[in-house]
């Protein structure tokens, strides 16, 4: 099954754009899941067919869903009372009834997370189309799962769970409970469930796609998107220019409006696959004119990008990191190397990657931007490297 990310800056129309692709593919006849994450219906308002935590049928082969957070999370913090029962005891803390349970902040981001996992690992749908939240939310929710999986593995490593049958016996030495099989259970089923969830982000079949208003903010948008999207080894397949006016136009101000709008399609053409939409006039409210809308199909690029390494030794000495980072400005980047892992700075985005494991055995050497590409030497490790190599 393809999985299909949209998103965009807030007000450009990303849940109409995801709306319209979606019910395009399900024209051709594909089984499309139609997966929207805003707390208000604007999936329902572009439909024209109320949306909400049960799946409701649109059309033949088109369905539209947007899961409810506060049941899930009072769902799955009752199981979790349930199971810390007696570490709850312990404390002195009262249980809290599930009529007065509210959800937490970030727990629309994972349920959203846990609703694309099993939407994708479903055999229902052949094509999932995803309305992620406004750029900034959707890129901090593309890399949840990865940040906590790393949170759980430095929290409560696996080694250390080697040592539950000491427990006990340290319990009784210290006087005080020691952490019960619960709380490692607990982590060892979430590592399974985030790593579903980044295995789906990064399965060569996933593509991310962004919708923007082109012009000034909406430039700058997307610029920010594509260097984020780079950090995290993604691209769009396709950047979707919105609302875009008639190239003639006789009124003065929308005029200047228009080559406001040209000026920047221009620069986007040269950069990026860019499919203008024409603005209709008026928001668009169901299928008709969803239809009018010239978005274009879901295709089978891939969104990944490979960080290759490439073998320098025989050469210069060293093997190079090839991270692209098209956008990246040399001012704003920072790399700082921490055991086996490299922390990425890019103005205001970081991202903490484990080394690829030759790397793992050598010291960095120097590190170069060029063209849209940081390129990172290391030197090979003499106590560390293969003797011979």
């Amino acid at each position: 099954m393809r999985t299909l990310l949209i998103t965009g800056p807030g007000g450009s129309g990303r849940s109409t754009i995801a709306a319209a692709t979606a019910q395009a593919a399900a024209g051709t006849g594909t089984r499309t899941l139609l997966l929207g994450a805003d707390r208000g219906d604007t999936l329902g308002a572009a439909l024209a067919v109320p949306t909400g935590a049960a799946p409701v049928h649109v059309t033949e082969h088109l369905t539209a869903w947007r899961p409810d957070a506060t049941e899930s999370f009072r769902t799955d913090l009752t199981a979790f009372q349930t199971r810390a029962s007696s570490a709850l005891e312990l404390l002195g803390a009262a249980r809290l009834d599930a009529e007065e349970l509210t959800p937490l902040p970030g727990a629309e981001e994972l349920n959203l997370l846990r609703a694309l996992r099993d939407a994708a690992l479903s055999e229902a749908y052949d094509l999932l189309v995803v309305d992620l939240p406004p750029t900034p939310q959707a890129l901090a929710l593309l890399a949840l799962p990865e940040e906590l999986r790393r949170y759980l593995r430095r929290l409560l490593p696996a080694e250390r769970q080697a040592a539950r049958a000491l427990r006990p016996v340290l319990g009784r030495l210290a006087g005080v409970p020691m952490p019960s099989e619960w709380l490692y259970d607990t982590a060892g089923r979430w590592d399974v469930e985030l790593a579903a969830v980044e295995a789906v982000l990064a399965d060569r079949n996933t593509s991310v796609r962004l919708v923007a208003d082109p012009g000034p903010a909406g430039a700058d948008a997307v610029r920010a998107a594509g260097l984020a999207l780079a950090l995290r080894g993604l691209r769009p397949d396709a950047l979707i220019a919105n609302r875009v006016l008639p190239e003639s136009v006789e009124d003065t101000w929308l005029a200047a409006l228009n080559a406001q709008q040209r000026k920047t399609l221009d620069e986007w053409q040269g950069a990026y696959d860019c499919h203008p939409v024409r603005h209709l006039g008026h928001d668009p409210r169901g299928t008709d004119d969803l239809a009018a809308l010239a978005v274009p199909g879901v295709n089978e690029t891939r969104s990944t990008v490979e960080w290759p390494v490439t073998d320098q030794l025989a050469e210069d000495g060293v093997l190079v990191w090839h991270i692209p980072l098209p956008g990246a400005i040399r001012d704003e980047l920072d790399l700082v190397r921490r055991g086996d892992e490299l922390v990425v700075t890019v103005g205001r985005f970081r991202r903490i990657v484990p080394l690829p494991s030759a790397l793992r055995r050598c010291t960095v050497a120097g590190a170069a931007l060029r063209e849209g590409e940081l390129r990172i030497r290391f030197t090979p490790d003499p106590g560390l490297w293969p003797q011979g190599r």
